[in-house]
């Protein structure tokens, strides 16, 4: 049955129920379905959007920009450089400014604190493109791929190997919660999610039949898994200085061809993206030639095996996120 979300913000999944994130998955069907048969669908002929980027991005800019076109919507682009906003203006009054201008608000950047404070003053609704916390959005388009593969969610064996604790791993445990899925962080101690969140989704996966585990064991963590899921090692903004010890960390949680082989026969690779999976970027290069890793939190036989969806991922970023901008501004 269809919800009515219309005027909501979308900052995190905590949020939202289970059946109001089914019901944003199975728009997001329809939508693909839509633009994959090239049939118009601008139902929001008129409206204008601003997106406001204080950390840059390829599939979330890419993504709000072409799913706000499709809708027939105005879209404006702010960078780091192209807003006064934390500079010469406070979140607030930039909020108020801008709610008085467009009908919707995305934002992407650091603290939580600072998309709840643009919620509470904009007047419109409000899209969280990734803090530091929650990547909301993200979590659609995974939870949409790993339903494509497997024609459902619930009681899957969801297992996030690595730095468990970053914003990916939290949000990816919140859906699993919500949605019935077995989460499991696999992964050192010191990277694991905060314990309030932990027991907070333990008690909503009480609810929907389903288990939250952290483990440091990648044997025990992976066996039988459905879905093996990592992400990059250190995240946008942390110090470069921290990588020698993220990878001596990190090292043992790798997605390689063996944790593939100790999990489910017909199990699917995700990784949020990008992904050092190689040496073809200027910092996998670097890297390298730092501390001899040409590979980090995934192998590359791994990454461009039949078994990664990575790329579907991606693409359903587009889906998903056109689904929870028509569904709040409807």
């Amino acid at each position: 049955m269809p919800k009515n979300l219309q005027g909501r913000n979308f900052l995190k999944l905590l949020d939202f129920t289970s059946d109001e994130i089914r019901y944003l998955l199975d728009l997001s069907k329809e939508f693909k379905r839509l633009k994959l048969t090239r049939t118009p669908h601008r139902y929001l002929e008129g409206r204008n959007i601003v997106l406001l980027f204080e950390k840059t991005s390829t599939r979330t800019r890419c993504s709000f920009e072409v799913a706000g076109r499709d809708l027939g919507m105005g879209v404006t682009y702010l960078d780091p450089g192209s807003s006064q906003m934390g500079k010469k203006e406070s979140i607030e009054d930039t909020a108020r400014v801008l709610g008085r201008m467009y009908d919707g608000i995305e934002y992407r950047g650091f603290a939580q604190s600072i998309v709840e404070e643009i919620a509470n003053n904009a007047g419109v609704p409000v899209w969280n493109g990734l803090t530091t916390d929650f990547h909301p959005t993200q979590m659609l388009a995974d939870a949409l791929t790993i339903e494509e593969n497997f024609g459902h969610l619930k009681g899957l064996k969801v297992v996030f190997m690595g730095d468990a604790g970053n914003n990916v791993g939290n949000s990816l445990m919140v859906i699993c919660a919500k949605m019935g899925m077995n989460f499991v962080a696999c992964g050192p101690k010191e990277q694991m999610p905060k314990a309030e969140l932990v027991e907070q989704c333990r008690e909503i996966a009480k609810e929907n039949g389903c288990t939250i585990t952290l483990t440091e064991d990648v044997k025990e963590g992976t066996a039988n898994a459905d879905v093996i899921y990592t992400d990059i090692w250190v995240s946008m903004g942390e110090p470069d200085d921290i990588w020698e010890k993220r990878i001596s960390l990190l090292e043992p949680y790798r997605v390689t061809k063996e944790v593939m082989a100790n999990a489910n026969e017909n199990a699917i690779f995700l990784h949020c993206l990008p992904s050092f999976h190689d040496t073809n970027t200027t910092i996998g290069a670097d890297i390298a030639k730092k501390f001899g890793v040409t590979e980090m939190e995934v192998a590359d036989e791994v990454f461009e095996s039949k078994q990664s969806k990575v790329f579907d991922e991606a693409e359903n970023r587009m889906h998903t996120i056109k689904a929870v901008m028509y569904a709040t501004l409807k």
